[in-house]
């Protein structure tokens, strides 16, 4: 057996066995002067299987997103669904994903189709979160640490499932309200109110899926906070802990990267569709497959060493 295979095999016994390392619930950031800023690409949105196709709308936002932070020497950090407004495995989708990863910002799970978890059986949120870990190991070769519940809604089940699955729940200490009807200037306030109280850090919610986020919030909200002396990072830097469970290499694509037959946005598995579990298949990197470049840094590999998920930092912020 060649070094180069034990090693391969060493990572991908890491990426199981860390699946049973306990997570935390977060809605704040621990380091001194750092804002977060994260954006979901979900909201309560039905829409058919016909419209899903036809309709790209929201997520060209991510690469505009992705290089406002870039070229400000920032980073952010995307929770993403799998079918939502798009479907992540359509090619245009695919790119952009790989793209905002490259450039070293952090994605996370959203989900799949963005339902409300406290509202599903035990099958049902595992199938959520299964689907969603399986596109992102597919497409970029990473196991998440993070999950962010739809709405911010969780309950001790969903607490025991993500624990069972190695992921952290990800929430938040403001809220732009993009999403929910606020006007860009009371927005803007947001990012206002926290500039102008001098916290120590924070971490703020935001949604891709909105034109005005886009153009005018990032622009905004960089722009003020830089001026302020703070560090725009990703969720997993202000809480000092790695942003993925496990680092491999993404799979090649086949027509098992398909949304049809899953659940549609803001519904879940049963009836025609199979409620699906387990955990996705980890190809491991190997010094014959490290990635380089700007996301290196960001999203180092997994090592036999240790566990890459989110450490118990923070028990008083578990919910009951």
């Amino acid at each position: 057996m060649t070094l180069a295979l034990i090693l391969s095999l060493l990572n991908a016994a890491v990426a199981i066995l860390c699946m049973g390392h306990t997570p935390q619930v977060y809605d704040s950031c621990i380091k001194v002067n750092d804002i977060a800023l994260t954006f979901d690409d979900g909201s309560n949105f039905e829409i058919s299987n016909a419209l899903l196709t036809a309709y790209k709308g929201p997520w060209i936002y991510l690469r505009n997103i992705s290089d406002q932070f870039t070229i400000a020497g920032g980073r952010a950090t995307f929770f993403l669904n799998g079918k939502n407004f798009d479907c992540i495995y359509n090619s245009d989708r695919i790119s952009d994903v790989k793209y905002a990863y490259a450039a070293g910002h952090m994605i996370g799970s959203h989900t799949w189709s963005h339902s409300d978890l406290t509202s599903l059986t035990t099958p049902q949120i595992q199938d959520a979160m299964f689907r969603m870990e399986e596109a992102l190991v597919r497409i970029l070769g990473v196991m998440p640490a993070f999950m962010r519940p739809p709405f911010g809604d969780y309950n001790s089940n969903i607490q025991s499932i993500a624990a069972s699955r190695g992921q952290s729940l990800a929430l938040w200490d403001w809220d732009t309200g993009d999403a929910d009807g606020n006007t860009t200037a009371e927005s803007e306030a947001v990012y206002n109110d926290v500039a102008d109280a001098q916290l120590k850090n924070a971490l703020i919610l935001e949604h891709e899926t909105e034109e005005t986020t886009y153009s005018t919030l990032v622009p905004f909200a960089i722009k003020l906070f830089q001026g302020k002396g703070y560090n725009l990072v990703t969720m997993a830097q202000c809480l000092e802990v790695d942003p993925y469970q496990a680092v491999g290499v993404p799979h090649q694509q086949d027509p098992s990267w398909t949304c049809d037959g899953t659940p549609n946005p803001g519904a879940a598995c049963g009836g025609s569709i199979t409620c699906e579990a387990g955990t996705p298949t980890l190809l491991p990197a190997t010094s014959m497959t490290m990635p380089t470049g700007p996301a290196t840094d960001m999203h180092p590999p997994a090592r036999a060493s240790e566990c890459r998920a989110a450490p118990v930092l923070r028990d008083q912020y578990w919910k009951q």
